[in-house]
C-alpha cells in the first residue's frame, strides 16, 4: 500500500462521522458500570430517531423491492463486517419467517461464509471483490442489489452495487452517514439513518449495526406484508420446520379461526403444513383444491381469498 493512498484513506476516514469522537462519552473509560450502561443507552436513543427522517427513503425501496419479487426478481444484500452479517442475518430469517424459496433473498459478505464467524478483514479492500460477488450471484436486470457499509465508502459494498448498476439491476444502500455526504451515483435509493459518532469511537457494530438492522427488519417485514406473507397482525407463510414452528402456526390458525387446538391441528395437517390454506379452508368452508385456487387468484393474500 502506497504511502498516498494510505494518506487519502486516512483523510477519507478522517471526515467521516462514523469515525469520530463523541463528545458524550469522552470519559466512558473511567467511569462505574452503571454509568457505562447509561451513556450507550442514551445513544442508543438517538437511533429510532434518526430512522423515522429516513422513512419516505424506506418506503421507495419497500416499493422497489415487491415490484422487483413480484417479477421474479431477488433481493440480495452485499456488506462487510457487521453491516455483512446482518444482511446474512436478515435473509436467512426470510424463509422460516415468511415462507419465501431459498435464494429469493440472499446475503453476501466480504471474505465469505468463514467471515461470518470469523474476521477476514482485508477482503473488503476491493471494489472488485465486491464487483466478483455480484457477478458470482449471476445478477440480472431482474434483481435488487442492496450494498451495507454504515462509513458508505466499504469498497466491496461500493463495488458490488456499482457493478449491479452496469449489469441493470435496482440499488439500494444502507449507510449512517448523512445524506448530503453520499456521493455514489450508481445507487438508485440511499438510506441514510445519521446516527452521529458512536460510543466507542468508530466501533459500527453499535448505533450503526442497530440502526442498519432496524431498517434491514423494514425492508424484508414491510415488503413480506405487501406481498400477503401476514394476516391482521401474524405471519402466515411461515414453514413448519421446528416443533417451535409447528406450535406456532397451530396457534395462528386457532386464533383466526376459533377453532380447537386438535381441530386446527387436523386441517393444518390437511392442508400438508401450509397456514394459508388451512385458513382458507376454514373461513371460506372450502375443500383443499378451492383453498389453493382461491389463495391463487387473490394473489396470495388470505383476506381476498376469503371474501
Amino acid at each position: 500500500m502506497s504511502s498516498e493512498y494510505s494518506k487519502n484513506l486516512f483523510e477519507e476516514l478522517n471526515n467521516l462521522s462514523t469515525e469520530n469522537r463523541n463528545q458524550n462519552s469522552m470519559n466512558i473509560d473511567s467511569a462505574p458500570t452503571a454509568e457505562i450502561l447509561k451513556i450507550i443507552n442514551n445513544e442508543d436513543k438517538l437511533v429510532p430517531a434518526a430512522i423515522e427522517k429516513e422513512l419516505p427513503y424506506i418506503e421507495k425501496a419497500v416499493d422497489l423491492i415487491v415490484n422487483a419479487i413480484k417479477l421474479e426478481g431477488r433481493l440480495l444484500y452485499f456488506g462487510a463486517g457487521t453491516s455483512g452479517r446482518l444482511g446474512v442475518l436478515d435473509a436467512v430469517e426470510c424463509p422460516p419467517t415468511f415462507g419465501t424459496p431459498s435464494g429469493l433473498i440472499e446475503g453476501f459478505i466480504a471474505g465469505g461464509r468463514e467471515a461470518m464467524f470469523k474476521a477476514q478483514e482485508g477482503a473488503e479492500d476491493l471494489e472488485e471483490n465486491g464487483g466478483k460477488a455480484v457477478d458470482e450471484a449471476l445478477v440480472t436486470a431482474k434483481d435488487i442489489v442492496c450494498g451495507i457499509a454504515a462509513s458508505r465508502r466499504t469498497p466491496y459494498s461500493v463495488g458490488a452495487v456499482k457493478r449491479a448498476n452496469q449489469l441493470g439491476a435496482k440499488t439500494i444502500f444502507i449507510s449512517c452517514n448523512p445524506r448530503k455526504e453520499f456521493n455514489i451515483k450508481e445507487v438508485d435509493i440511499a438510506i441514510c439513518p445519521f446516527v452521529g459518532p458512536e460510543v466507542i469511537m468508530g466501533s459500527t457494530r453499535m448505533k450503526s449495526g442497530t440502526a442498519q438492522k432496524l431498517v434491514l427488519n423494514m425492508l424484508t417485514t414491510a415488503a413480506m406484508i405487501r406481498l400477503g406473507k401476514v394476516y391482521e397482525n401474524m405471519m402466515i407463510d411461515l414453514q413448519m420446520t421446528n416443533n417451535k414452528l409447528v406450535e406456532r402456526s397451530k396457534k395462528i390458525v386457532m386464533i383466526i379461526t376459533g377453532l380447537s387446538y386438535e381441530k386446527a391441528s387436523d386441517f393444518l395437517q390437511k392442508a400438508g403444513g401450509h397456514v394459508k390454506t388451512a385458513l382458507v379452508m376454514i373461513k371460506a368452508n372450502a375443500d383443499l383444491e378451492e383453498a389453493k385456487q382461491r389463495l391463487k387468484k387473490s394473489d396470495g393474500f388470505v383476506r381476498r381469498a376469503i371474501e
